[in-house]
């Protein structure tokens, strides 16, 4: 085994940690200040949304293939190099003078981020073995990631109502420049790149397929479900994705292992992390704009209202990591899941004349601890029994079904909300709209508990042991 093949696993969780907070935070963190961007930069009604769509789609696009990089040129190359490229394009985003500018900035800074989640995780994975200690780590780092995105709409108004919303894309270099310093001390060196030949066809077909997809659904506030521009995309994501697989199938080399698809622990946990994230983003969603266009709150204070929901979610994450410390995940992620049901139910009680402590505080705490229970462990599911050669790869197919279910289920569920709400933008109608959408959420994380019970074994299979992992990758011990 090359030496310090697994660094110093303390400062590898901080790096891993850091990282993911600054990719999570800036899913969420421009939303607020959406409204002073379309001011400063003159955008056209149509192109705002871009600011946040082409993040999404740029980072949801790359994400496989970044995680099979991460195999094959190693996790720390990919961390550090899309740590800088990410910095740099947050720098440009707050230089911006023109929304050309910035739609750019977002979709390098996404192109970046597909580097940076699957080789965090993945040098996570590496570094812990399978046991207690891996489940600890990867409690923490699924509580910053969740976190991540409820303080990026905490951030986003404080900074946008009291410093400018260039502040939301600079916010970023310190956090990566910390990140860096976490890298450079504690990852350890990658092994000699190996001298596989690339999946260039399945890189392709991935990378097409899953940004179709993305785009067809994020576009569906401009163009519906049923029209041509949605369906003919959507149709072109499913037939990019059969390609994908069928190349898969017969390489010898693969983007994605189909056999690691068909474990148990690996299928039953990217199901339940996509349902789950369906239901987490509505909740983010919806909640954010019930508290502005229904309550009247502002960027501050709806931003300041998210703090609960982070906190309940480190609880969350906490008590996972002590339930799953010497059992199974799915002894939190079920009750988990059915704990963030409750939540979303709880929530889709709102009313018109609601207030922030009836409506919005108590759902918080009871639906974000439950959150918390769903997060942490599902890492922990995903990457279970998968040999540390393919860390990268279950790691960028788990922040891929991640990426996808929290656009899919963000955009069928806008759609839902509109259809109840019609043409009506009266708080009452919007209340109604927002309240439907919350429910349905509550049904995707009651669905995502049956998956987890349903699916995921009671007993974890055993670790690969480290001389066996030599000698797959072809490395003397």
């Amino acid at each position: 085994m090359y030496k310090n093949s697994r660094g110093h696993p303390g400062l590898v969780l901080a790096a891993a940690a850091v990282a993911q907070f600054v990719v999570a935070l800036d899913m969420s963190v421009v939303n607020v200040a959406l409204p002073a961007v379309r001011t400063s930069l003159g955008f056209a009604p149509l192109d705002l949304s871009w600011v946040v769509h082409v993040y999404a789609l740029t980072f949801g696009g790359f994400l496989l293939l970044g995680g099979r990089a991460c195999d094959l040129y190693g996790r720390r190359r990919l961390f550090v190099g899309g740590l800088v490229v990410f910095g740099l394009a947050s720098l440009a985003g707050g230089l911006a003078q023109a929304p050309w500018q910035l739609i750019a900035a977002r979709a390098v800074q996404g192109l970046a981020a597909a580097a940076v989640a699957p080789a965090a995780l993945a040098a996570l994975t590496t570094a812990f073995p399978q046991g207690p200690a891996r489940v600890r780590a990867l409690g923490i780092w699924s509580a910053v990631n969740a976190a991540g995105g409820a303080v990026g709409v905490l951030a986003g108004g404080l900074l946008t109502e009291y410093a400018g919303w260039r502040w939301v894309m600079l916010v970023n270099l310190p956090i990566v420049a910390a990140a860096l310093h976490l890298a450079a001390s504690g990852l350890p060196a990658d092994p000699p790149v190996r001298r596989a030949r690339p999946d260039l066809p399945g890189a392709a077909l991935a990378t097409l397929g899953t940004g179709c997809l993305v785009l067809g659904v994020v576009r569906t506030d401009r163009y519906g479900w049923t029209s041509a521009t949605t369906l003919g995309t959507l149709l072109a994501a499913a037939v990019l994705l059969a390609a994908f697989v069928l190349v898969e199938a017969r390489t010898a080399d693969p983007l994605i292992r189909l056999g690691l698809l068909r474990g148990r622990w690996v299928a039953g946990a990217n199901v339940v992390v996509f349902l789950a994230a369906a239901g987490q983003f509505a909740a983010f969603y919806f909640v954010s704009l019930y508290m502005q266009q229904v309550l009247g709150m502002g960027a501050a204070a709806t931003g300041a209202a998210f703090l609960p929901f982070s906190l309940g979610v480190v609880v969350g994450a906490v008590l996972a990591t002590r339930l799953t410390a010497r059992r199974t995940p799915r002894v939190a992620l079920v009750p988990g899941a059915v704990l963030a049901a409750a939540g979303l139910a709880w929530f889709s009680m709102i009313s018109p004349g609601g207030s922030f402590l009836a409506d919005v505080l108590g759902p918080s705490l009871l639906g974000s601890v439950g959150v918390g229970l769903v997060l942490s462990p599902v890492a922990d599911a995903a990457t279970t029994g998968v040999p540390p050669r393919e860390a990268g790869m279950a790691s960028g197919v788990l922040n891929s079904a991640r990426q996808l279910g929290g656009c899919v289920g963000l955009a069928v569920l806008a759609t839902v909300a509109a259809a109840r709400t019609g043409s009506s933008a009266s708080p009452s109608a919007l209340n109604d709209g927002y309240a439907l959408s919350l429910a349905v959420g509550a049904g995707l994380f009651l669905t995502a508990a049956a998956v987890a019970a349903a699916v995921l074994p009671r007993r974890r299979p055993a670790d690969v042991p480290e001389h066996r992992e030599a000698e797959l990758e072809g490395i003397p011990s």
